[in-house]
């Protein structure tokens, strides 16, 4: 049977986008598919099935209550059948249960290289770290992926965790139960938990980072003494309208359960919503329209500062996962060493590089790589970066070309075994310290 996409509009323009975070939206891609006034009429139009889709306890307190009404062409139950476990070896889920022999330390990785057979999202993603237990609903997982074809006809759904993408090459089209989301480099997407979606590539390969929250949904940080603008401002988040595909052709639905892979084979995409309402959504968000703030006068603040989205814990200010941002920007300070100083901190911190340089290590750290600092585990420049920013003239100046990120936790980061046997693992990362030799001689001027 011929397939059909629609978005109520011509299917080689790009969707429109819906703006603000959080918000209750409203969207149909067929006039009048929409029920107004109540939220399951005894008869829907177009003989669409009326279907909630909760992302919070029924009883969670209104300002934490997220669900969306779904209006589809079948219900989801109409969208498996018997199960069966499939084998995706190389995607982790909390707790790991495959020890390695890589003893604690700093650790760096070179990116992954694309795969040589075809290789769509779901085998391409390969786990780094994890940490907490999915089936507690807390902690997460850090992994790359590295794609050379699309879902076309394979549909996945993540039950274990809400999804970040943050792509490093290659554009991907996301089509989600409740519409399109294309997504390139220097932007992220974020797919809820449950939620079924296909992932398409534009090119002949993408690449990027995933970061999987078992917590509490990612929410936007409070700007406290900031006030009411700068960081990510809310308006700059953008959600899917409406869209379906009819396309009764075969599919595999796959859905992650509690760690494990299960598929089921059914005759029809189940990506067959023609319009919804709700606040249970998936969004996208343009790094560059963060507002990056700071010193003015002289010293480092903590890169809390440069917090774009948060999923807390039930203890105040200690997040289950913060993603932080490094991306261009003044620096003005005084007197100041202006790279990250040298810490040791009770989070867990993966970082990723996007585009360009890293500031604190302009030599190792690359495009498409990852670096992991456990907690408690001392880390900062290495020695170039500590000669350069040590002597280097004061003026303001403006760090350009540069677009690095971090996955920062409260819990311990266990690296997996793929992550401890690749050789990406760089051996020699330690050894970037290795000059941060004594200067002290009991005067004044030592090190001047």
């Amino acid at each position: 049977m011929a397939q059909r996409t629609t978005t109520g509009m011509s299917p080689d323009m790009m969707p429109d986008m819906m703006p603000g975070f959080g918000n209750d939206f409203e969207t149909e891609a067929l006039p009048g598919a929409l029920p107004q006034g109540q939220n399951s009429p005894q008869k829907c139009a177009y003989g669409l099935y009326a279907e909630q889709l909760s992302g919070s306890p029924f009883t969670a307190p209104r300002s934490t209550n997220e669900r969306s009404w779904l209006y589809r062409m079948r219900p989801s139950v109409r969208h498996g059948g018997r199960y069966e476990r499939i084998d995706v070896p190389l995607w982790k889920t909390a707790p790991d249960g495959e020890p390695h022999d890589l003893p604690l330390g700093q650790y760096r990785w070179n990116p992954l290289p694309m795969p040589e057979s075809p290789t769509d999202f779901i085998d391409g993603v390969r786990t780094m770290t994890s940490t907490g237990d999915a089936r507690q609903h807390v902690g997460m997982a850090t992994s790359l992926y590295t794609v050379t074809s699309s879902m076309d006809k394979r549909v996945l759904i993540n039950a274990d965790a809400e999804m970040m993408i943050v792509p490093q090459s290659g554009a991907m089209e996301i089509f989600t139960e409740m519409g399109r989301i294309p997504v390139s480099p220097g932007q992220i997407a974020v797919i809820p938990r449950g939620m079924m979606a296909k992932y398409r590539i534009s090119g002949d390969h993408a690449s990027g980072y995933i970061c999987e929250n078992y917590g509490a949904k990612f929410t936007l940080p409070d700007r406290g003494p900031i006030g009411a603008n700068c960081l990510a401002n809310p308006r700059d988040f953008k959600t899917p309208v409406a869209a379906f595909e009819d396309d009764e052709t075969s599919h595999q639905l796959v859905i992650k359960w509690c760690g494990g892979f299960h598929t089921t084979d059914i005759g029809h995409s189940p990506l067959d919503v023609v319009a919804w309402h709700g606040n249970y959504t998936p969004y996208c968000y343009d790094l560059s329209t963060f507002s990056p703030v700071g010193a003015l006068a002289f010293d480092h603040p903590d890169p809390s500062i440069f917090t774009v989205l948060t999923a807390p814990s039930e203890t105040a200010g200690t997040a289950n996962i913060d993603f932080v941002i490094f991306p261009p920007r003044w620096t003005v300070a005084e007197n100041t060493f202006r790279p990250p100083w040298y810490h040791r901190n009770i989070m867990s911190e993966f970082m990723g590089l996007i585009t360009g340089q890293y500031d604190a290590k302009e030599e190792g750290f690359v495009p498409g790589g990852a670096s992991l600092h456990n907690m408690m585990l001392p880390h900062g420049p290495d020695l170039d970066a500590f000669e350069k920013a040590s002597n280097a003239d004061l003026k303001p100046t403006k760090l350009t070309n540069t677009m690095a990120f971090m996955f920062e936790t409260r819990f311990p980061q266990q690296v997996s075994r793929f992550a401890a046997e690749t050789d990406r693992l760089q051996d020699d990362y330690i050894e970037c310290w290795a000059g941060l030799d004594r200067r002290f001689d009991g005067t004044p001027d030592a090190g001047q």
